[in-house]
């Protein structure tokens, strides 16, 4: 902790210095270390006016420190507030916070009052503000009725608003319906009462919804007040009525509000008073009413307006002065003019004060025995009443102290001891307010403490302020002397300057300024010294500043900015436009100390700056560019550009050197970029290679060369059209020999042979050789042994082959390049192996275990890895069945291969065939093939269900049988035991009937069904069964004949003249009706059916049941009468309900339809169901009989 830093002084003598720093212990604040004993200090409280939010839990702070640490306490409208008794109540731990839960139950009203906290600890006690709780508050406006407003055009008015009255007051603003905000303007305003002020109406001020909302920002709530509708009659308008109410002979005519001077419409009269606080923002307003709309100015009578406080508002209608003073107090006039006069308002305003410090009590530190003073000085207006306590208490009452002596706003001390320590308030207070201001008396005995940290670098730029820091405490106070260098004599006079919180100033640092200070505290009780560094650095400069620039519209434009900085910062440059960051565009570009700027328009015009930074310091450069337009020329002809020329090699180094060129013509269109080439003349003439790519702004690049390479080089151009040709080649240039840089790439070893090593690589090309005489290093030695390396000097080529090796011995190899001047550097070593052979040893121990009918898995030993004498790639199953070998050559049998990778010595083999003969063997395999193999093992699979049967045919059909064919199981999987046959009848509904079950012998293939049903579809499931269970099934359906006899019988009462003759009365009927419906018709009867049918546009028409005396469908299944063969039945033997004739007795009885004109039925039906149309009337074809007769039967 630290002295609070004064103000600087001016440089001192020595001799003044130790004084100074003496008689801080008085006049400055001090802060003492935690680790002190010291009384409490309150760090942190909330506002003496507390608006509290009633839907969230209310916390008032308290927070202070203190050695040691305080316990705190409340009280609540100047009495103990009891927490403990209060389950709401709870106080954070380690600190005097209140948190009370208002969340879970109770009201925040219930806790409005006046909180004061106090911190005490064995030196004292600290209390708070009085902290005024209040909750916020959000009204509803209160229900009026609002008459429509009618006025003519130019007439003033005023829209009251007349909010809630809410805690804190509301925020108030005018909109419509659609929450869109009331235009305002010189002639309609907002006033600060919120009413909404119109200077002169308009007819387009008319509307419905002119409506005041209120914002309470506190609890977030948006209040309404009701519309308030205007209507504004315009001069026609008046006219027109004028107009209905004369007689023609009558001279009628109004004119629109004449023309008229101003009036306030607020404030009233010639003259007001106006009061206002000291920094609060002073608020005046004036709103006039007039014809025309009239303008305010403002003034202040008996002087000017402070020009960095006033602020207009309102359209002038408002005058605000912030951070208000007494020195604004008087009188200050507004004016509103317009065409016809101008009047004046003139508001008197006081300026009052709350208390406010001019000096506020500090913290003192004295040691025993010393003298010392704590001053509390406000001021307010009126004058404020300063009183002090003592610890809280009134220091008229508290107990008495003999070292203390107030003197109005002054305590004085002397002589202090121990128990002088206590926490001191000075209360000034006058009717606008209080200030409430804690300082302690801490009597202790330190020796001095450096509380800056050890070794502090500081960096500060030559010819700049240096402070270096010294925060001391110490009681008493420390004196503090500086001393440069270990051995260096102390500091006084030029160029220091010594700061009371024992900051040392080196106003202008210099480059001798670096080095090492010291700072050294020493009182009565001891000495303590620090040491920091100070480096000074070069400052940064730009040396070549961006220059103001004119160019034309659609051109390129540069600015140059280079940096000069000290070597050990790290600068940052950074180019602005007018100030601010750079357009986000494509055309602004930047390259080390180049601003480029490509296609300039006229918005490029502007200030260009660039900013270069460092951590410690930063300057700025800037230039002006101006944009023309093109002169006028010939309309220009865009082309690729024409290709560079005067190349030139310049700064020839061993690895490098520089290419200048001279763009040729851009062909108006701008130069992108430039692409150099270069050609190695030695190893690949007349191939042209990529060697770098600058910006368009550019005309010199340096260039990275290789060793032992005789370069030419080229340049190309680019513009948004294309590319150049190339330019003329440059001069050759040999660079010199170098030993190579790399080693060549992908190196292995695999042998060829079971006795050989070939070491392989990717050769270095001539431009990796680096020099002349390219050769390779090979080396080689086993891995596991102790030989030494085997080496040996090849010739440019990709390969060695070394001979008469182990079989499958890895090696370890490296490749080094050499040339004429030297080796390549130490390559990696990798590891190969020399050549594999075929594997000597079979697995053994091979066993087959049988999971399930498809299903076996197979385990062996794995071989030793040395009788691999290979990479062992895994293990290969060969397997294969000898059903009915005794049918084919065993030469042709089918093995199938499995393959398992690795070391694995178990595998499951998929997909075998069940109750099948199976045999194997096992393999190892490595990159050279497969080993001998395994004995052979063989295992049988079980019995697995069959396949479905291959066919399943019903032939022989019959009135009451059907017989069944079958094919037995392509796949039997077992032996058959049985088959099992399910059936079902399925009716003309496609329902399924009762299921049969039979079983039928394993050595049947043929069986016939009797005792069915005549004429009726049946559906048959069938299947093979083994020992394991059932098969797949087959699944069938076939019909069963018609009885002729029947359908012979039916066909022949459908013919007989009697059923003729009653189809032939039916049609009669049907026509006389029809008649007698049309007479009715011409006749001007009325439809009974029209409201039903409008109600009800298309009904949906039921079939008649049988419960309802209507006729039903005819089912053969269910009469069981057959029919002739060739009459009209569908293919499952029924007639279906579409094919039957349509009846008039369907539609109810007679009386009640009726017909269209066109004969169509629209009767009402009474009682009946609706009957759906049947589709079969729509067929052209004649009906037929037996449908007629399945109608009536």
């Amino acid at each position: 902790m630290q002295l609070k830093i004064m103000p600087k002084k001016k440089r001192l003598s020595a001799g003044r210095v130790p004084l100074i720093l003496f008689l801080c212990q008085m006049i400055s604040a001090l802060d003492v270390p935690l680790d002190l004993v010291q009384p409490p200090t309150i760090t942190q409280q909330s506002p003496k006016d507390y608006i509290i939010d009633p839907r969230e839990n209310i916390v008032i702070q308290c927070e202070a420190k203190g050695k040691p640490p305080p316990s705190f306490s409340w009280t609540r409208n100047g009495t103990h507030f009891d927490i403990d008794k209060d389950p709401l109540v709870t106080m954070k731990a380690g600190s005097g916070t209140l948190v009370i839960n208002i969340l879970s139950e109770g009201k925040a009203e219930t806790y409005e009052g006046v909180y004061q906290c106090t911190a005490r600890n064995e030196r004292g006690a600290a209390i708070s503000n009085n902290i005024v709780v209040r909750p916020s508050r959000s009204p509803l406006w209160t229900k009026e009725k609002l008459e429509p407003i009618t006025l003519r055009s130019g007439q003033s008015l005023v829209l009251p608003c007349r909010p809630p009255i809410g805690l804190p007051p509301a925020i108030i603003f005018w909109m419509d319906n659609s929450f869109q905000r009331l235009p305002q303007s010189e002639r309609v305003s907002q006033g600060l009462n919120g009413d909404l002020y119109f200077s002169n109406v308009l007819p387009e001020d008319s509307r419905e919804d002119y409506i005041c909302y209120a914002r309470f920002n506190h609890t977030q709530t948006i209040q309404q007040k009701q519309p308030i509708s205007v209507k504004v009659i315009s001069v026609d308008e008046l006219n027109d009525t004028i107009a209905a109410n004369l007689s023609d002979t009558e001279v009628y005519g109004a004119k629109s509000s004449r023309e008229r001077p101003p009036t306030f419409l607020t404030p009233e009269g010639n003259a007001s008073n106006k009061e206002e606080l000291r920094g609060n923002v002073l608020s005046l307003e004036c709103i006039a009413e007039g014809l025309p709309t009239p303008i305010i100015y403002w003034i202040k009578e008996d002087g000017t307006l402070p020009t960095n406080r006033t602020f207009y508002r309102n359209f002038q209608k408002t005058l605000q002065i912030t951070q208000v003073s007494e020195a604004d107090s008087g009188k200050y006039q507004c004016i509103a003019k317009n065409a016809l006069g101008v009047i004046h308002h003139t508001i008197s305003v006081t300026v009052k004060a709350a208390p406010y410090w001019i000096m506020a009590p500090q913290n003192l530190v004295l040691s025993p025995g010393e003298d010392g003073a704590l001053n509390c000085r406000a001021n307010g207006n009126p004058k404020p009443k300063i009183s002090w306590l003592s610890n809280g208490v009134p220091i008229e009452i508290a107990p008495d102290d003999p070292s203390r002596k107030i003197n109005g706003d002054t305590i004085m001390f002397s002589s202090v001891q121990e128990r002088s320590s206590a926490v001191y308030q000075c209360n000034a207070s006058n009717e606008y307010g209080y200030l409430l201001g804690n300082a302690f008396v801490n009597v202790l005995a330190e020796p001095p403490r450096i509380l800056t940290s050890t070794n502090t670098l500081y960096q500060v730029i030559a010819n700049r302020p240096a402070l270096l820091d010294c925060a001391f405490f110490g009681s008493p106070l420390p004196s503090i002397e500086w001393f440069k260098g270990t051995k260096g004599s102390a500091l006084h006079e030029d160029p220091y300057v010594f700061h009371e919180n024992g900051t040392l100033e080196i106003p202008v640092a210099q480059k001798d300024s670096t080095g090492t200070y010291t700072c050294v505290a020493k009182n009565k009780l001891g000495m303590a010294k620090n040491e920091v560094h100070l480096e000074i650095k070069d400052p940064t400069r730009i040396i070549k500043q961006p220059e103001y620039a004119v160019v034309q519209r659609g051109s390129t434009v540069s600015f140059e900015c280079k940096v000069k900085h000290d070597h050990t910062l790290i600068p940052t440059v950074t180019w602005l436009k007018d100030h601010g960051e750079l357009p986000s565009d494509g055309r602004f570009t930047i390259d080390k100390d180049h601003l480029v700027v490509a296609d300039v328009s006229d918005d490029d015009g502007g200030t260009y700056t660039c900013v270069a930074n460092t951590t410690l310091d930063n300057v700025s450069a800037s230039a002006v560019l101006s944009v023309v337009a093109p002169t006028p020329t010939p309309a220009p002809i865009y082309d690729v550009p024409n290709p560079p020329f005067d190349l030139e090699l310049t700064d020839q180094l061993d690895k490098s050197v520089q290419l200048s060129w001279t763009p040729g013509d851009d062909n108006n269109s701008p130069i992108t970029k430039f692409i150099i080439e270069y050609e190695n003349a030695m190893h690949e003439a007349g191939l042209w290679h990529h060697q770098a790519e600058v910006p368009g702004t550019q005309t010199r690049a340096q260039l990275k060369l290789s060793p032992y390479v005789n370069y030419s080089f080229r340049v190309m151009a680019e513009n948004s059209l294309g590319r150049s040709s190339p330019s003329e080649a440059s001069e050759q240039y040999l660079t010199k020999a170098a030993e190579p840089d790399k080693n060549p790439m992908m190196v292995e070893g695999l042998g060829s042979e079971p006795d050989n090593l070939v070491i392989t690589w990717q050769p270095l090309n001539g431009f990796e050789s680096n020099g002349p005489g390219l050769q390779y290093k090979v080396s080689w030695r086993q891995k596991d042994g102790d030989d030494e390396w085997t080496s040996v000097i090849v010739a440019n080529v990709s390969k060695y082959i070394v001979s008469g090796t182990p079989t499958f011995v890895p090696y370890l190899i490296k490749v080094q390049a050499l040339n004429d001047v030297g080796f390549a550097p130490e390559p990696a070593v990798v590891m190969g192996h020399s050549g594999e052979d075929l594997p000597m040893v079979a697995p053994g121990n091979v066993h087959v275990t049988v999971v399930n009918s498809t299903l076996a898995e197979v385990h062996w030993d794995p071989v030793p890895l040395k009788s691999v004498r290979g990479h062992l790639q895994g293990y290969r199953i060969y397997y294969w069945t000898d059903q009915n070998s005794s049918k084919r050559n065993r030469r042709h049998i089918e093995k199938k291969i499995l393959t398992f990778q690795g070391s694995k010595t178990h595998g499951m083999l998929p997909g075998l065939e069940p109750f099948s003969h199976y045999t194997l063997n096992v393999r190892v395999v490595n990159g050279k093939g497969e080993g001998p193999a395994s004995p052979d093992r063989v295992f049988h699979t079980p019995e697995g269900v069959p396949s479905a049967p291959s066919s399943l045919k019903i032939v022989n059909p019959t009135l009451d049988s059907l017989t069944l064919e079958w094919d037995p199981p392509s796949h039997p999987n077992g032996i058959l035991t049985e088959y099992t046959l399910k059936y079902q009848p399925i009716n003309s509904t496609h329902e399924l009937g009762p299921l049969v079950d039979l079983k039928i012998p394993a050595n049947k293939t043929r069986w016939t069904l009797k005792n069915l049903n005549f004429s009726t579809r049946y559906k048959f499931y069938f299947y093979a069964q083994t020992s394991a269970g059932s098969g797949s099934q087959i699944t069938e359906e076939a019909v069963t004949t018609v009885d002729e006899a029947m359908a012979s019988r039916q066909v022949d009462i459908a013919t007989q003249g009697w059923f003729i003759g009653l189809m032939c009365a039916v049609a009669l009927l049907i026509l006389i009706l029809l008649i007698v419906c049309f007479i009715r018709r011409n006749k001007g009867g009325k439809y009974p059916v029209k409201e039903k049918e409008d109600a009800h546009a298309d009904p949906e028409i039921q079939p008649m049941k049988e419960d309802d005396g209507t006729f039903g469908e005819y089912s053969d299944a269910e009469d069981h009468k057959p029919l002739k063969k060739g009459s009209r039945t569908p293919s499952d033997r029924t007639v279906k309900k579409e094919d039957s004739d349509d009846s008039l007795v369907d539609y109810g009885e007679g009386v009640n339809g009726q017909f269209n004109e066109d004969g169509s039925f629209i009767g009402q039906y009474s009682g009946k169901k609706e009957k759906e149309p049947a589709e079969g009337n729509e067929s052209s074809e004649a009906p037929s009989p037996v449908n007629a007769m399945n109608s009536f039967v």
